[in-house]
C-alpha cells in the first residue's frame, strides 16, 4: 500500500520548492460540516492531492475541514474538482486566493487529523457551531464600517493584529484563539445587544466565533464572509475602497500580505516603522518577531544580544 505521509526530510523539500520552475497558486478554504469518518477522509483526499503535487496543511475533524495549500497553476482546475467532489457538503465551497500570490508559500503536504479543525478549547455539549452570524460581503462590511454605532471585533491574535487590521477594530489581546472566545464574551457582556462585526484572516475562526456569540446571548452577530483575504479580493475586483490597513498576516512562509501601503507597526528592536515579521535565527530560540532591515544586519537576525552571541558562535550568517 501506498505510504500516506510524508517520509521525506524538510530541507530537501524545502530545496525542491525552491528550485520548482512551475507557477503556483496559493489557496485557503474551509468548510463545517459534519464527517463521520475522518481518518478514511482524510486517506482518500491525501492520495489524490498528494498525485497532484498540491504542497500545505489541511485539518480534518468531525467538524469539517480547514486547509492552507499551494497547487501548480496547471493543476488548479484539477485540484478544484477533487475538492468539490470530495463531499456533497463541499461543493462549490469557497477557495481564497491568496492575496500576495507571487510567492512560494510550503513544501511539503501534511493532512492531519485533529479533534476540531480551529482549537477553541470548548466543552459545552450544548454549543452549535452550525448556528452562525449573518455573513457580510465587501460592500456590506463598508456600509457597517461607515457607521459608528457598529463594533468589528478582530478574532485573530495580537500579533496578526500588530501589523493590520480594520481601522476601528477592537483587539482581543490574547495569543490564541481559546483564549479569545472567553475573552470576547467577557469584555463584551454590555453590548449583547450591539451589532457586532466579527473578522479574521479566512473566515474560519470568526464564523465559530460568531456561532459562540449567539450561544452566549447576543443578538446582532455578522461576520465577513472569506475573512480578510474574502474581503479584500471582492473590493479590488468591484474598486471599493479598502477598510483594512497594513498587512493580512499569514501562517506559512511569507508572513504577511501587503494589502495597503499603511505601515502601522514598528520594529521591536528599534522602534521604526515596520511591519516585517521574521523568527530568530537562533533555533534554540526561533521567536517571532517584528525586525527592521538595519536591525536584521546588527542583530544578525536574532531578536537579542544573548540569541546574537549564541548564534555566531554556531554558523555564518548574511543579510
Amino acid at each position: 500500500m501506498k505510504v500516506l505521509h510524508n517520509t521525506i526530510s524538510n530541507k530537501i523539500l524545502r530545496n525542491r520548492m525552491l528550485v520548482e520552475t512551475e507557477r503556483r497558486t496559493t489557496i485557503s478554504f474551509y468548510k463545517y460540516f459534519y464527517i463521520d469518518d475522518p481518518n478514511s477522509f482524510r486517506d482518500t483526499i491525501y492520495r489524490k492531492l498528494n498525485d497532484l503535487h498540491v504542497l500545505g496543511r489541511i485539518y480534518i475533524a468531525t467538524e469539517g475541514i480547514n486547509g492552507q495549500i499551494s497547487v501548480r497553476k496547471n493543476n488548479f482546475n484539477s485540484f478544484r474538482t477533487i475538492l468539490y467532489n470530495s463531499h456533497p457538503k463541499l461543493d462549490k465551497v469557497r477557495l481564497n486566493i491568496a492575496l500576495d500570490n507571487n510567492v512560494l508559500s510550503f513544501w511539503v503536504l501534511r493532512i492531519k487529523v485533529r479533534a476540531s479543525i480551529v482549537a477553541d478549547g470548548i466543552t459545552d455539549h450544548s454549543f452549535n457551531y452550525l448556528n452562525v452570524g449573518h455573513y457580510l460581503k465587501a460592500e456590506e462590511v463598508n456600509i457597517m464600517a461607515d457607521n459608528p454605532d457598529v463594533l468589528f471585533v478582530d478574532m485573530r491574535n495580537h500579533y496578526e493584529y500588530e501589523i493590520g487590521h480594520f481601522k476601528q477594530a477592537l483587539d482581543i489581546p490574547s495569543n490564541t484563539f481559546r483564549e479569545q472566545l472567553y475573552m470576547v464574551v467577557k469584555m463584551l457582556q454590555h453590548d449583547k445587544n450591539r451589532h457586532i462585526v466579527m473578522y479574521c484572516t479566512g473566515g474560519i475562526r470568526c464564523e465559530k466565533a460568531s456561532a459562540w456569540m449567539l450561544h452566549n446571548g447576543f443578538k446582532n452577530i455578522y461576520h465577513v464572509e472569506g475573512g480578510i483575504i474574502g474581503y479584500t479580493n471582492r473590493a479590488k475586483e468591484l474598486g471599493l475602497p479598502i477598510k483594512f490597513i497594513g498587512k493580512n498576516f499569514v501562517f506559512d512562509e511569507r508572513f504577511g500580505e501587503r494589502i495597503t501601503s499603511e505601515v502601522i507597526a514598528h520594529c521591536h528592536q528599534c522602534n521604526s516603522l515596520c511591519d516585517s515579521y521574521t523568527n530568530c535565527r537562533n533555533t534554540h530560540c526561533h521567536r517571532l518577531f517584528i525586525q527592521c532591515n538595519n536591525c536584521a544586519k546588527k542583530y544578525y537576525g536574532c531578536c537579542n544580544l544573548l540569541c546574537k552571541n549564541k548564534q555566531l558562535a554556531t554558523t555564518s550568517y548574511s543579510v
